[in-house]
């Protein structure tokens, strides 16, 4: 008797948990995703404000898999999903047939109809992106320092994040700090004056899925790092001259997009319902409708939660549904015996500088230094094997005590 074929689009928090759930199982299982590493998304912004590098927060898919021998891995992109005949279509023509089959596709920026402002507002997602926002903070800087025409200079020195949630919240903090602590010390012609960080909101608070005190404090703490936090601001307009508010202009060559996600294309071959952001609204066994066997999780799912509202698109989610799914699949239970999944909420964390972050579980409430230690902890505990939690917290600790980036590393040739 052939065994089942599982295929598991993504290779993030919640495919990897679902490949690894799988382990003991009597099944076939492919690994699909786009890049051949595991990323540790929730660090980016370190790597993006030169505090780690790339191979301190991914590793090779292969590498982590490397014992399981139900698992076939594939680096390549899907670009079609069959439901009929049960099988995905990939970009370079080759096909492959599964029983049951996990999207977890996860997520990209959305720029809500404004896809021109990426080439000036670049997002977060990937190490290429963290990359390309690191060298261009760094640039910023050099061409300040030889820049002559003061309001020029200005422009070089004006950073705007644009979303405050917790990675604009993270990435304004991390900004400040090496600029503050490293950046500004080290160049004669800048005078500290003209940096200028910008966080702008949407809404009329950050951190917006946790409660006051927590979103007051996160503000506080920004503002005492030098970030200038903006709430009720929506932006009109992006170029390469700034960005247009509703009631202002801010010259900027530096704008860093952290407002809004929107799922994968991929999702709309499975021709099912889909929220605003493009999430498939699946049922309470995470299946899409009429097809109980077909999986969305994470990023990609928009799954009704206890409240009444869609769950996060963050880690612990994905990677519950990863399991739940892998469960259901292991064991082949039908769909009249399948028990609704319940999401485990281990609660929000955040983190805004040096020895400052929020925690919140329900309705405990931490901030401050006791916080950003939790934070550390839990952040290190999640990465993906000992060797890295054990060279991120030394370098963590080196940087605490000393204010030290040492990767600050210019290695595309440009002109300035």
């Amino acid at each position: 008797m052939n065994k089942p074929k599982v295929i598991i689009i993504g290779a993030g928090f919640g495919g990897l948990a679902a490949a690894k759930s799988l382990k003991n199982a009597d099944v076939e299982i492919l690994l699909i995703d786009k890049t051949n590493h595991h990323l540790f998304q929730p660090l980016l912004y370190q790597v993006a404000t030169a505090a780690l590098s790339p191979g301190d927060i991914a590793a090779p898919v292969r590498e982590i898999l490397r014992k399981q021998k139900n698992i076939r891995i594939i680096m390549g992109e899907v670009i079609d999903i069959d439901k009929e005949n049960k099988n995905v279509k990939m970009l370079n023509g080759d096909t492959f047939i599964f029983d049951y089959l996990i999207v977890a596709a996860g997520a990209k920026h959305s720029y809500f109809g404004n896809d021109d402002w990426e080439k000036y507002a670049p997002g977060l997602k990937t190490i290429g992106d963290a990359l390309k926002i690191r060298e261009r903070i760094l640039l910023s800087f050099e061409r300040a320092e030889r820049c002559d025409n003061e309001e020029e200079k200005k422009k070089h020195l004006t950073f705007v994040v644009v979303g405050g949630g917790p990675t604009g919240v993270e990435m304004a903090g991390s900004i400040a700090e090496l600029a503050k602590k490293n950046m500004l010390k080290e160049f004669k012609s800048i005078d500290p004056k003209n940096f200028k960080i910008i966080l702008a909101e949407g809404l009329d608070r950050l951190l917006t899925s946790f409660d006051q005190p927590l979103n007051g404090y996160t503000k506080k703490a920004l503002e005492d790092l030098g970030v200038t936090v903006m709430v009720d601001k929506f932006v009109k307009e992006i170029n390469k001259e700034g960005v247009q508010f509703e009631d202002e202009f801010i010259k900027t060559n530096n704008v860093i997009w952290a407002a809004g996600n929107k799922a994968s294309p991929l999702l709309e071959y499975l021709k099912v319902e889909q929220d605003k952001a493009g999430r498939v609204k699946v049922e309470n066994d995470c299946s899409i409708p009429g097809n109980p066997n077909i999986f969305v999780i994470g990023d990609a799912a928009n799954f009704t939660g206890e409240n009444g509202k869609p769950l996060p698109g963050v880690a612990p989610v994905a990677e519950q549904q990863g399991k739940y799914a892998a469960k259901i699949i292991a064991r082949q239970i039908p769909k009249s015996d399948r028990e609704k999944f319940e999401y485990f909420d281990k609660g929000n964390l955040a983190t805004i500088g040096r020895a400052k972050a929020v925690l919140q579980i329900k309705k405990f409430k931490l901030s401050g230094f006791i916080a950003w230690l939790v934070w550390g902890f839990v952040h290190i505990a999640l990465l993906i094997n000992f060797k890295k939690r054990y060279k991120v917290m030394t370098e963590w600790m080196y940087y605490y005590l000393t204010y030290k980036n040492d990767i600050r590393l210019i290695t595309h040739k440009t002109d300035l």
